[in-house]
């Protein structure tokens, strides 16, 4: 991807021979949809006269005007490369709009633009980014997916034990192609878990790597006989898949989060961003930890954060401070999973930081902290919600989540989780048959 202007995207539509380009765009749960258009149909689609009817969009549906008009990012532009060579898939990333050329203000990507550019009229330019693990599982004789996998590699593990090396170094190539600038990669701690890190960015392109770097996934694991899932706890019995966050905030051309009296140690700025984070951190959860599956992973016992603390050790708090080389300090948020909408996500982080910065919150709580130059009082911790019934009744009772969301957005949001939670409330699980049906 790249800094791309209209007349640039049609002469490279031309040279590389693309037949087809793919106008994407992601609905309120984090799902990537898109309509292609042929390469004939690119000037129209640049100049925002491709519509879609949004009746059936997550977050749009029941509006009273639901076609809605796509406007393409020239910046996003990439070509698909697992697509065929002679006649080439490509695809920009779309804002959803409405007929006056309006944004449509509950689109996640504008969401996340308002949030970013209100920092930047305060001076801030936020950089990210994102350790997002995922699990490579079997599919079976349908090409359906199963949990099932051969292997029993663990963290950092190798091939011959690590059997998903080959599809994660397809993954990793095609990023590259893609103009996604890969730093590492590595088999997770569970069998079957794995992590593909790539460099940091500002947040706006960091959250569109991130939907491209899921649809990747997906994508090369399939041609390699094999399901990827974001899934946060597919198997009980092992760690579940994050999407941990690394924040960094930067102001005229400094990293604010820099101690400058005491390099290597936190400024204020950097205390007070993680209270914002601890003190919004559990109204956030719904978008943050988004499924009813999402509340399995966040247990003690499988490196999961369950307790609103921060730390430099601590597997069980919320925000953790990595080791830094001087100038390269970040505040990295954990309970995010790679489930959750990664526009909202990076938009509710951002505000709430910066709500800690603005309104000077102090972290209530520090964790086998080693600042030994800040202490907080000790105070009971408090936990992250338990249960997306939880999370929802959390979410309804914030004004503050409507006011980064809009409250139309979060009515919408919240009454498609409850309608989800009363699903999983009715069923009859395996777990209850197997400890009841014999005995009662």
């Amino acid at each position: 991807m790249g800094n791309y202007t209209r007349e640039e995207v049609l002469q490279i539509a031309e040279e590389e021979d693309v037949e087809f380009v793919r106008l994407q765009f992601t609905d309120m749960f984090g799902t990537m949809k898109n309509i292609a258009v042929t390469v004939r149909e690119l000037p129209r689609a640049l100049n925002n006269e491709i519509t879609v009817d949004a009746s059936f969009i997550a977050g749009v549906a029941e509006d009273r005007e639901p076609d809605l008009y796509l406007c393409p990012d020239p910046g996003t532009f990439t070509l698909l490369p697992w697509r065929p060579q002679q006649g080439k898939v490509a695809r920009l990333m779309c804002d959803l709009c409405k007929a006056d050329g309006t944004p449509y203000v509950s689109s996640p990507r504008y969401i996340l633009k308002k949030i970013s550019d209100r920092a930047k009229a305060e001076g801030y330019t936020c950089y990210i980014d994102t350790e997002c693990e995922f699990f490579l599982f079997h599919a079976d004789d349908n090409g359906m997916p199963t949990t099932v996998t051969h292997e029993k590699a663990g963290y950092l593990d190798m091939s011959p034990l690590d059997l998903g090396e080959n599809a994660r170094r397809d993954i990793v190539l095609n990023l590259e192609d893609m103009g996604i600038e890969v730093q590492s990669s590595h088999h997770e701690t569970a069998p079957a878990q794995h992590e593909i890190d790539f460099k940091n960015g500002e947040v706006n392109e960091m959250a569109d790597r991130v939907m491209t770097f899921k649809m990747t996934v997906r994508t090369i694991a399939k041609r390699h006989g094999l399901h990827a899932t974001f899934m946060p706890k597919p198997r009980a019995e092992v760690n579940g898949s994050g999407m941990h966050i690394s924040f960094s905030l930067f102001k005229n051309g400094r990293n604010i989060f820099e101690n400058q009296d005491n390099p290597g140690e936190l400024s204020q700025e950097a205390y007070y961003f993680i209270g914002g984070l601890l003190a919004h951190s559990r109204e956030m959860a719904l978008i943050t930890n988004p499924l009813v599956n999402s509340y399995k992973r966040l247990v003690p016992g499988y490196e999961a954060p369950t307790e609103l603390t921060w730390t430099k050790n601590n597997q069980n708090s919320l925000v953790r401070v990595p080791v830094a080389r001087k100038g390269d300090t970040r505040i990295e948020m954990r309970s995010p999973d790679a489930a959750s909408n990664p526009y909202l996500v990076f938009a509710l982080c951002l505000a709430a930081g910066l709500d800690g910065i603005n309104k000077k919150i102090e972290p209530a709580q520090a964790s086998n902290c080693s600042d030994s130059d800040y202490e907080v009082p000790v105070a009971e911790v408090e936990n992250l919600p338990e249960t997306l019934k939880d999370a929802i009744e959390l979410f309804e009772q914030s004004t503050w989540m409507e006011e980064i969301l809009g409250k139309k957005f979060c009515e919408k949001y919240a009454a498609s989780k409850k309608k989800e939670w009363l699903k999983y409330t009715r069923q009859v699980t395996q777990w209850e048959i197997e400890n009841y049906l014999y005995r009662i």
